[in-house]
């Protein structure tokens, strides 16, 4: 298994780590609050093949494989990029698989149509806490065991979050469009919500290392008794051991990203695997960053209570990382 980056790919990454050093700085993602969605963000990437990119080729598409999406989510984490880029380029990928019956659809998303999916099962008729439901033109739902194109205008229900999020409440009727049906539509579906708990295992696996960059950055500079902060044991270790778990999820989220073209059948249980560390690595990583920060941490004017306040609400929308690790735990013990 190589999961080093290669070097086209090594030029995706610094490509759009630049775009979003451009288009999503700080003030941004704050003006971008409460709603969380940049329309000029989204136009860039729009406009990059961001999108389009996840698309195979047949479809039009760049035919990046899931690997290299993870690489763009990770950037996208760094800089708690306001737009639904991870929802939209899974939701692509999942209406390219079927083929003939779903091509309009995807030659609407070549046009710019904002098209996500509900991560959640159903209740009722409604899917609950979509991903950029709040801000997409239509949602892709599984209602029983038939997959549904249903249209947000007038049914969505915009939901708060911690992390400032475009997401909303979506009611769904029996007289939406069917796109496919079957145990060939539930099971693309959940390969789907999948590839969605690794790219947003990638987005918090970013959005820690950043936290972890702030957090260092600033304890080299902050002094108390005459010496910087960073020279302290009890700040400098906890920072040392995030570093560790950084590194580890970056390399946890990689494999996931390579099992789904390439060992398939590992692919749910790594999917899940990393989403719950990638989690819980956010959320340590940005609790102590914006800890060492002292008071300051909680004021709006510092950038850490961007990152600290989304490594708790990204993968939320889906599960808690106690959840995610039940999953593996059942599909473990489901093989043995």
């Amino acid at each position: 298994m190589d999961i080093d980056p290669s070097a086209e790919q090594r030029q995706l990454i610094d490509a759009f780590a630049a775009l979003y050093a451009d288009a999503s700085p700080p003030e941004v993602v704050r003006a971008s609050e409460p709603i969380g969605h940049s329309p000029e963000l989204w136009q860039r990437l729009l406009d990059t093949g961001a999108v389009e990119m996840a698309l195979p080729e047949s479809a039009g598409g760049a035919g990046a494989t899931l690997l290299d999406l993870a690489l763009v989510a990770e950037q996208h984490g760094r800089y708690v990029a306001p737009a639904p880029l991870i929802e939209a380029q899974v939701a692509a990928r999942l209406l390219a698989a079927f083929g003939d019956a779903a091509a309009e659809v995807v030659e609407e998303i070549h046009g710019g149509r904002l098209i996500t999916l509900a991560v959640r099962p159903p209740r009722g008729d409604r899917a609950e806490l979509v991903p950029g439901g709040a801000v997409a033109d239509a949602v892709l739902v599984v209602r029983g065991d038939d997959l549904v194109l249903v249209p947000t205008d007038g049914r969505a229900s915009a939901v708060a979050t911690l992390g400032s999020q475009p997401v909303a409440d979506i009611t769904f009727s029996a007289d939406d469009r069917v796109l496919a049906s079957g145990a060939e539509a539930v099971a693309a579906y959940a390969m789907a919500v999948d590839e969605w708990r690794v790219l947003t295992a990638a987005a918090l696996t970013g959005l820690a290392a950043r936290s972890l960059e702030i957090g260092v950055a600033y304890v080299l500079e902050r002094k108390a008794f005459d010496r910087t902060l960073a020279s302290f044991q009890g700040v400098a270790h906890p920072l040392a051991d995030r570093a560790s778990e950084v590194d580890g999820s970056e390399l946890l989220v990689h494999e996931a990203a390579w099992a789904r073209e390439e060992e398939p059948e590992r692919f749910a249980e790594l999917a899940a695997m990393s989403l719950g560390f990638a989690a819980e690595t956010a959320r340590d990583t940005s609790y102590y960053a914006l800890h060492f920060h002292g008071g300051y941490g909680f004021m709006l004017e510092y950038p850490i209570q961007l990152y600290y306040r989304r490594a708790r609400s990204w993968a939320a929308l889906l599960e808690s990382p106690q959840a995610s690790f039940r999953r593996v735990a059942d599909r473990r013990l489901a093989a043995g």
